[in-house]
């Protein structure tokens, strides 16, 4: 029988980070437990590699919208963490939303400020994105010229794009020698119906004449790459090239196409963020002589079973053959998606308290009197 429980929650947004969902979780358990906060590229990421040691280094750099925010990556040796929510993420827009001109700078800020203190390998995590800019702020940040047919620098945001006629990048930082992986589960194209503006830019606040528009733009940002840079790579597995290049390829879309500048102008490689980040993080030797697995996140849904934290924690401890339980604040999957998913079972803070106010203001106790419940039904 294995000598400890690891607890390895994801974040319950809104509520705890996933070092404090890991923290309440042990202490209910009344065994020995080892905690591993973990998170799969999007929000929450930063915080969560800092908790298993990384070192947390704050840089002030431009929001969504150009203004001054506090933001901070996670440093370890020559490798760094930046999660893209910290600097252009929705949760930095604190009036209304800004689907056409929104931008990805300061991410690009960050990049070039972990480049400058001698990061060798960047993982950068998409998701929460305000922008839909194709990654046109990042690669500005790191020297790239975007400019129109007069030789003029476009506007900051996805709009502007449509007036692009050239890309200098005769100023671009130097990433010879640099690994640079994106940690993304979203496998969307860059453009089309199931590209980054129709699929995501509703939620960033654009209607559908601004996605056509955003649509146009990144269409314009990645016929003037492939143009001017023969970003023509991305290829299919038979070796034949991809329809639309680097822009078709699984992953482009993500984060308002930030995943399409990753892979055509930092020549990145998209891994699946949960299963990356826990390699990052050592889950495999923790996981070592362990009875028991416990993961979750706030909710425990459908969108959990598409590459989310807990199903990847899940999958993982299966091939090591190490049961694993959920807690959650609250479930919507059933026991027999649970069941295919990995799971055991599953422990919803509604089960204690109904109200979903409730649950979240006194998140912690509850976490508590759930792990006590985990610890009789499975470790007696």
């Amino acid at each position: 029988m294995g000598e400890h429980v690891l607890v390895a929650p994801d974040k319950f947004k809104g509520s705890l980070t996933a070092a404090e969902v890991a923290g309440h979780v042990a202490a209910g358990l009344g065994v020995r437990a080892v905690e591993l906060p973990v998170a799969d590229g999007g929000d929450g990421t930063v915080d969560a590699v800092v908790a298993c040691g990384f070192e947390r280094i704050g840089v002030e750099v431009a929001g969504p919208l150009g203004e001054p925010v506090p933001a901070a990556y996670a440093r370890r040796g020559d490798t760094a963490v930046i999660e893209l929510a910290e600097a252009s993420g929705l949760r930095r827009l604190t009036g209304e939303l800004a689907p056409l001109t929104a931008s990805s700078h300061g991410t690009g800020e960050l990049i070039a400020h972990a480049l400058r203190s001698g990061a060798r390998r960047i993982v950068l995590g998409l998701g929460g994105s305000a922008s839909t800019d194709g990654g046109a702020g990042m690669v500005t940040a790191l020297g790239a010229r975007l400019l129109d047919a007069d030789g003029r620098e476009l506007a900051p945001g996805g709009a502007a794009l449509r007036e692009l006629a050239r890309i200098d990048l005769s100023g671009f930082a130097d990433l010879s020698g640099v690994e640079v992986v994106v940690a993304s589960d979203v496998d969307n194209p860059l453009l089309g119906p199931h590209g980054a503006a129709a699929v995501y830019g509703p939620q960033k606040g654009a209607g559908p004449g601004e996605v056509r528009l955003l649509d146009a733009a990144l269409a314009r940002l990645a016929a003037v790459a492939t143009h001017t840079h023969g970003l023509v790579g991305a290829v299919e597995h038979d070796g034949t090239p991809r329809p639309m290049g680097v822009a078709g390829a699984p992953g482009a879309g993500a984060a308002g196409g930030v995943g399409f500048a990753a892979l055509a102008f930092l020549g990145a490689e998209i891994r699946p963020g949960i299963d990356y980040l826990l390699d990052l993080l050592g889950f495999g030797e923790h996981l070592r002589d362990a009875r028991l697995v416990i993961t979750g996140e706030g909710s425990l849904d459908e969108q959990s079973l598409r590459g989310k934290a807990p199903v990847g924690v899940a999958q993982a401890a299966a091939k090591a053959g190490v049961p694993v339980v959920a807690v959650c604040g609250r479930r919507s999957l059933d026991d027999a998606d649970l069941r295919a998913a990995g799971f055991e079972a599953a422990y919803a803070l509604t089960d204690l308290e109904p109200d979903p106010a409730r649950c979240m203001a006194g998140a912690g106790p509850l976490l508590e009197r759930l792990a006590a419940r985990i610890a009789e039904a499975h470790l007696a």
